[in-house]
């Protein structure tokens, strides 16, 4: 979604917002010379190492290493998406984001007309709740009080055909708007009439707290399904989205953990029990999708799952969509529950001291993971181990390279005897070889001209605009070089880069870790000093590129002729020595 929004809208909304004022909304910033400080919010510390430069229109903690511009901090601290990010940011400074080509994330033309046609149903099924005594003492028999109804602006959908229709489809373009939200149903001859009818209601939320659909859920034992949710539609889509997810942020400043259970009502009595960090997949197995958002909120994610058969199916599921999210410092566990009970059942039965019991007994994803592929496996003879390594070695190397992996890795070679292609060594191997690499990572970054270069122009986008073509350093065989010229030609063609905006273009590419550290480097001096060292770097790179091609020349005479050309070159070259 990222590259359907054109990137000189990203520069013009950063260059409008200032940083300051968005994360002083959500920190306390104290001035410290030209730029902010506070107590970063993304750890914890006694002392500020966080800090907010309004002239780079960036910010950068270095305790903990968090970064970016401002889309990046409602990403992390709101915890939303890019899109989201961008919308609010948008929004603040009266601007429309414009999306190129099609998509179905994207937002659509009349996506605020169906946003609002939403909230007024959720609006519609609230004032029938409280008009329906069959639908309050529903939820009086499942325990929800009042405070919990309002929190998760539950409601009931009245036993009729068209309540939503009349009530909120009064011209042919709302009912339109209605079925395009997925609120109607089709009959014989086209009729519409409405989807959810003697249901209670369940608003489904984004990220920022709009309603984008509805779970119904019957409340005895009608014919049809027990639950009914909103069709995919424009803004809903069920394997990119959370039940109680936005109750979870609005209750957590800092989600330390999710649960991610089955049911509405489960998520329901946990945040009533006070276990305010539930929420559901939307009648959809975990997806990769949910993965990442889980991820992307909390670094620890609880699984809960019937004991059954079906329980444990839908468990391996989720090991699926999460092994390829499983990067170091994220952990997830599994949890299965007795025959016929559910996180509702059991937390009323037990409260909330009992449910964190169960929690703390949770199966670790890597003890199911080795228990479920060794299923089937005689481990005491050399084919079952085989077959072992055979169905657990395609899912590990979806890990991400880490920690975590080399450790799954030791446990198959452990467990099988067979070593995962490309290992070298005996398990330990790829964690001694890591932690080097980590050491040499952790060194001082030595001051290449390139990478002066490169961090100068990354602090200071303006001095791209010093630079005159021809850039005859294109040519040196350097590491970092062609980065170096993309980024002087991207600050020239965009005058208005600041640092912030220049890292969120990058945000996607691989370069963008290195990038971020290098906005972080410290020269000594100000102005005219940086610029000057600016163009003293990228003159010494000049005469290295000129170097080049002496040697390289000079290499080709020994091993064929040069035309004429190459000879004048050669010659002036070399009558120009070193400089």
């Amino acid at each position: 979604m990222r590259g359907r929004i054109p990137d000189t809208f990203i520069d013009d909304l950063l260059t409008r917002v200032d940083i300051v004022d968005v994360i002083e909304q959500r920190v306390p910033l104290r001035k410290a010379g030209r730029d902010w400080t506070a107590r970063c919010p993304f750890h914890d510390e006694r002392s500020p190492s966080f800090t907010v430069s309004p002239a780079k229109q960036f910010y950068h903690c270095f305790g903990c290493g968090a970064h970016g511009s401002a889309i990046k901090f409602l990403m992390d601290y709101d915890r939303l998406e890019f899109v989201d990010a961008v919308e609010e940011l948008a929004t603040r400074v009266g601007l429309k984001v414009p999306y190129e080509g099609g998509g179905r994330r994207e937002v659509r033309e009349d996506s605020a007309e169906l946003f609002e046609l939403l909230e007024g149903a959720a609006a519609f099924y609230r004032r029938a709740l409280a008009a329906s005594p069959r639908a309050q003492a529903y939820f009086d028999g499942r325990g929800v009080d009042e405070a919990t109804r309002a929190r998760f602006g539950l409601g009931y959908a009245p036993d009729s055909w068209d309540g939503v229709l009349q009530a909120l489809g009064r011209t042919p373009q709302r009912i339109a708007l209605l079925d395009k939200a997925g609120m109607l149903a089709g009959g014989e001859g086209g009729k519409r009439y409405d989807r959810f009818r003697d249901r209670v209601m369940f608003p489904i939320l984004d990220r920022r707290g709009r309603t984008i659909a509805f779970g119904g859920r019957v409340m005895g034992k009608e014919d049809g399904p027990k639950y009914l949710n909103s069709p995919e539609t424009p803004l809903f889509h069920k394997g990119h989205e959370l039940f109680g997810l936005w109750q979870v942020r609005e209750a957590n400043q800092k989600i330390a953990r999710l649960l991610v259970v089955e049911g509405y009502m489960d998520v329901i009595a946990l945040h009533q029990a006070g276990i305010t960090q539930a929420v559901a997949t939307l009648g959809t197995a975990t997806t990769r999708e949910h993965a990442e958002l889980l991820f992307r909120n909390a670094a620890d994610v609880y699984f809960c799952f019937d004991g059954d058969r079906a329980g444990r199916q839908a468990a391996w599921r989720a090991v699926e969509s999460v092994l390829p999210r499983m990067r170091d410092g994220r952990q997830a566990w599994f949890l299965f529950l007795p025959e016929g009970e559910d996180p509702d059942s059991l937390v009323r039965q037990e409260g909330a001291a009992g449910f964190e019991q169960r929690l703390k007994a949770a199966t670790p994803l890597s003890a199911f993971f080795f228990a479920e592929v060794g299923k089937e496996s005689d481990l005491g003879s050399l084919e079952g181990k085989a077959r072992l390594a055979a169905r657990a070695r395609p899912l590990i190397a979806q890990i991400p390279e880490g920690a975590f992996r080399d450790l799954m890795e030791g446990e198959l070679e452990r467990a099988s005897g067979t070593r995962m292609p490309g290992a070298a060594g005996p398990a330990g191997a790829p964690l001694i070889a890591r932690a080097s690499a980590e050491a040499r990572a952790s060194r001082p970054p030595q001051r290449s001209l390139v990478r002066t270069a490169v961090a100068l122009l990354v602090q200071n986008p303006a001095l791209g605009a010093t630079v005159e073509p021809p850039w005859t350093f294109a040519e040196l065989r350097q590491p970092g070089v062609a980065l170096l010229i993309e980024l002087i030609a991207l600050t020239r063609s965009r005058p208005s880069l600041t640092t912030g905006a220049l890292l969120e273009h990058f945000g996607e590419r691989e370069e963008a870790a290195a990038l971020q550290k290098l906005a972080v480097m410290a020269f000594p001096g100000d102005g005219e000093a940086l610029q000057a060292e600016f163009a003293g770097a990228l003159a010494q790179l000049e005469r290295q590129a000129r170097l080049q091609r002496r040697d390289d020349l000079q290499r080709k005479l020994h091993e064929t002729a040069l035309s004429p050309a190459e000879n004048d070159e050669l010659r002036s070259l070399l009558a120009a020595g070193g400089r």
